[in-house]
């Protein structure tokens, strides 16, 4: 049955129009984004690498009559969660903000974020949840929607998705006075801007594949003045199939959201996790956006290894390789939040761990292979991991003299010439790799010393090998927390204090 909408006022001061929808395929993103592997995000505005490259214009949304072509590979982002997870009867309060704050604070902190998601993945789309007691007009959704104010302003994408609360359980809405209530306030409030999608119902698993159906398009129909190519409707079950929603005409033109993760099915090959997501995804590969998958990031798994024995990797390979080749859209789970279930104090799925106080936030990331794989999906880097690093004081890319493998050689600057004693591997255990693992990135000596000599060595596991890359552009020595620096009178590497310069800026080439 179609409810008609209740009037409302909507909420003052507005945030103004955002600017328009930064594409995925930016080459400056493209350059920097897939090594960076820890922000501190206040640093990230002022020598980010990722520094946006003009945004492309957006293309007027299709009247709701009308079926609009449909991309789902615009999407390519990340979940932004509460801690222990978002099916939560009362505020949905994601990781890092607090109940307590005020509209300007949500914003400084989501802005924070953000910068991180963007520096160091590359995302362009943030997914976040809602429930009645978190949409506009409320005490807490008053306050929260400056996070969605914060993506748009930065160009980002926003799918707002409903979690159970106490308008539903069991996987169906028990108050629908509530639950269209409470997206009468959310439409009402975003309604007329692009960047916003919504997603009427996350894991709709309480109704039959057909009475869910029948639900979405009670909801899609409610909000005729919403353009369909900005509603993303959930698969059956716990959005386990997208065939059974974009077959049925009634929704089409709207984009379809799947959800499938290696903790439901028994271990599998690569190619058989290529032919699930293929069966449940049909010919739908444009339409749907793969908005939950995720796996283990904090245990050093690689997900680099094509040939892995690990099912974990051998899924996410799938889903990624999936997403490229169908055309797919990608939202991981999650960044930050989640479920405490294997750790006590994070989601051992979290790409991130948040650092910082008050707006004062930073991130860094578990495992870079795992943000590897989703630069991949995104469309912002090739199937391979190896690289150039570039720095940006010294012109040239970081070098092993001669091509030698003798330890302890110090690298340097040089021209940049793609040659093997130019392309460097990250790791999923912070290492940075020469000579196809051959050799590792090693401050010399283990000291920890302003001038100390940065140079190759065989791999040994000592944090004087591990390193991790800040949305500044620093590169850090796991070891010290001084920073790869270049000499500007010899071209050659050492640590040094980080202090801004850009001879301690560092970029994928």
């Amino acid at each position: 049955m179609h409810h008609p909408r209740a009037p409302r006022t909507p909420r003052g001061d507005r945030s103004p129009e955002p600017p328009a929808h930064r594409r995925l395929f930016r080459a400056v993103l493209t350059a920097a984004l897939t090594t960076l592997l820890a922000v501190p995000a206040g640093a990230a505005s002022a020598a980010s690498p990722a520094a946006a490259a003009p945004a492309a214009p957006v293309t007027p949304a299709a009247p709701a009559a009308e079926a609009a072509e449909l991309d789902a590979s615009r999407f390519g982002g990340v979940n932004w969660a509460a801690p222990g997870d978002n099916f939560i009867d009362g505020p949905v309060v994601p990781e890092g903000l607090s109940e307590s704050d005020d509209y300007a604070t949500v914003r400084a902190k989501a802005d924070a974020v953000y910068s991180g998601f963007e520096s160091t993945v590359g995302a362009n789309t943030v997914r976040l949840p809602i429930n009645t007691y978190s949409v506009p007009g409320t005490a807490w959704g008053d306050a929260y929607f400056g996070a969605v104010d914060a993506a748009t302003d930065r160009g980002m994408q926003v799918i707002l998705s409903y979690w159970e609360d106490g308008a539903a359980s069991g996987g169906r809405i028990d108050d629908e006075a509530a639950f269209f209530a409470m997206w009468d306030a959310v439409v009402d409030e975003y309604g007329s801007t692009d960047l916003v999608y919504f997603e009427p119902m996350n894991e709709p698993h309480g109704y039959s594949a057909s009475a869910w159906a029948d639900l979405a398009v009670d909801w899609v129909e409610r909000y005729p003045s919403v353009p369909r190519d900005r509603m993303i409707v959930s698969g059956s079950g716990y959005n386990g199939e997208v065939v059974s929603v974009c077959g049925d005409s009634r929704l089409d033109g709207t984009y379809v959201s799947l959800h499938l993760y290696a903790f439901q099915f028994d271990s599998m090959s690569y190619d058989e996790w290529v032919n699930l997501f293929r069966e449940r995804i049909g010919s739908c590969g444009a339409r749907t956006v793969l908005d939950e998958f995720g796996a283990p990031m904090d245990d050093g798994r690689d997900y680099n290894e094509s040939d892995s024995s690990d099912n974990f990797v051998r899924y996410i390979r799938a889903a990624t390789d999936t997403v490229q080749d169908l055309g797919m859209g990608s939202v991981y789970w999650p960044a930050l939040g989640g479920k405490h279930t294997y750790r006590p104090d994070y989601d051992w799925y979290s790409l991130f761990a948040l650092h910082g106080s008050g707006t004062d936030l930073s991130l860094s990331v578990r495992n870079p292979t795992g943000i590897d794989r989703l630069t991949y999906a995104f469309g912002l880097s090739g199937r391979t991991p190896d690289t150039g690093l570039a720095n940006v004081g010294v012109p040239g890319c970081l070098d092993v003299p001669g091509g030698t493998q003798e330890n302890r050689t110090q690298v340097q600057i040089y021209d940049c010439n793609g040659g093997s004693n130019q392309q460097w591997t990250r790791t999923a255990t912070g290492e940075i790799t020469v000579y196809g693992g051959a050799k590792c990135l090693d401050a010399l000596g283990g000291a920890g010393d302003d001038g100390t000599r940065v140079g190759i060595y065989d791999c040994n596991g000592q944090d004087n090998q591990r390193w991790t890359f800040h949305s500044d552009g620093t590169l850090r020595s796991a070891a010290s927390g001084l920073c790869l620096d270049v000499s500007r009178e010899t071209s050659k590497a050492q640590l040094w204090s980080c202090w801004g310069g850009d001879n301690q800026q560092w970029q994928v080439v």
